[in-house]
């Protein structure tokens, strides 16, 4: 898997994007930390956190619609340098204990300008790979690697913050996203995705191919289920007297997903894509059930460590999909297109799981989205996906 990073101009790029994309790692958690230090309220922090996760939804395909049509250059530097300001805007507000509007109006910003450096660089990826065998291996390394983000993103952020302060927790994101963006646009491999001179067809749409559509509604129900883990580790471990172990709570759901994703790279399945997505949305809701009955720091770390052995198999499905049913020229709208489906359901999940877990605890919501993400894989489109991406 490892052998990718050996195609000319890839390492140059892959680098800063993960510099870049690691300030999502650590934006999510710490505006969580930080509304909930001014707030007080678990539930005002879900809230701020949908709102952030639901402006990055709903802006997400047309910002990967500016990538494709005015290159990653100019709309990857204007997208990161308005985030940036967003987060630093945003720290200033909570040092002020700014009211939640206020607040809730910076999360809407920095959700609007996040932006969509994974995108881009699968379509780098996609760019510098043959179709097939290297292209699942690049994709799952930059899962794998996405993911490991998501180990170390959570701790450090979570350690600023319980060592300084939030607002100084906040620039630092805003510092990390700034640095990355500059990083991979000014790499040899994004100034080659010259932009398209004219927009995509309708037939052209990702949401027009057959099954995709089918294939993010899958997915939007496993985001739910990383919606609810992203609340629930900090409730429990405030519960336990120990917010600091959020964190690592989180870099144990991101390890295991990290790990899924190595070993998705590494094999070589026999099933379908759609057969896989099947079995993968099945498993983590099956697991997320179990996980919503354990008690104890250690064991619901573990717990989550097991649920994430299946999220980041469930992206590279998707990733290979868009790959494989989606026209070129939309390729950054179809990758974007997978992201906005799992954040769109972690946005929806983490409103609902912070209101759930003030009035009741964290097993009520992880066992419905279990239960949401095994419903939802009955529509996974496995006849229309023969032969796709294979």
């Amino acid at each position: 898997m490892l052998t990718v990073l050996r195609v000319p101009g890839a390492l140059r790029a892959f680098i800063p994007a993960l510099i870049g994309r690691s300030a999502l790692a650590m934006a999510s958690l710490g505006l969580v930390l930080a509304v909930q230090e001014s707030t007080g309220s678990f539930a005002a922090a879900g809230v701020a956190a949908a709102v952030f996760g639901l402006a990055n939804v709903v802006a997400a395909p047309w910002r990967a619609r500016g990538v494709d049509r005015w290159g990653q250059r100019r709309s990857l530097t204007v997208l990161g340098a308005g985030q940036a300001v967003g987060l630093a805007v945003l720290a200033a507000a909570v040092a002020a204990h700014a009211p939640l509007a206020v607040l809730l109006a910076g999360s809407i910003v920095i959700g609007v300008c996040a932006p969509p450096l994974g995108a881009a660089m699968r379509v780098i990826w996609a760019s510098l790979t043959d179709q097939g065998e290297q292209r699942k291996q690049a994709f799952s390394l930059d899962a794998v690697a996405e993911e490991l983000l998501f180990v170390i993103g959570p701790v450090v952020i979570a350690g600023v913050i319980t060592t300084t302060t939030a607002p100084v927790g906040l620039v630092l994101t805003a510092v990390v996203v700034l640095v990355g963006t500059v990083g991979i646009t000014t790499s040899t491999a994004s100034r080659a995705q010259t932009p398209n001179s004219s927009d995509t067809t309708r037939a052209e749409r990702p949401l027009r191919q057959p099954g995709f559509p089918r294939v993010l509604l899958v997915l939007v129900g496993v985001g739910c289920v990383l919606g609810v883990a992203e609340i629930a580790a900090p409730a429990v471990a405030e519960e336990h007297g120990s917010v600091a172990s959020s964190g690592w709570l989180l870099a144990a759901f991101a390890a295991g997903s990290a790990i899924g994703g190595a070993l998705y790279g590494h094999v070589r399945w026999r099933a379908t894509l759609g057969t896989k997505l099947l079995l993968l949305s099945v498993g983590m809701g099956v697991v997320a059930t179990g996980v919503s009955q354990i008690d104890g720091l250690v064991w619901f770390g573990i717990g989550l460590a097991l649920l994430g052995l299946f999220l980041a198999p469930s992206l590279v499905t998707g990733y290979l999909v868009a790959d494989a049913v989606v026209p070129e020229a939309a390729r950054t709208e179809a990758s974007t297109w997978v992201n906005t489906a799992l954040n769109l359901g972690a946005a929806l999940a983490s409103a609902a799981a912070g209101v759930l877990i003030d009035h009741a605890d964290v097993a009520v919501p992880l066992a419905l989205v279990g239960l949401l993400a095994i419903v939802t894989a009955s529509i996974v489109p496995r006849r229309q996906l023969l032969g796709a991406g294979e």
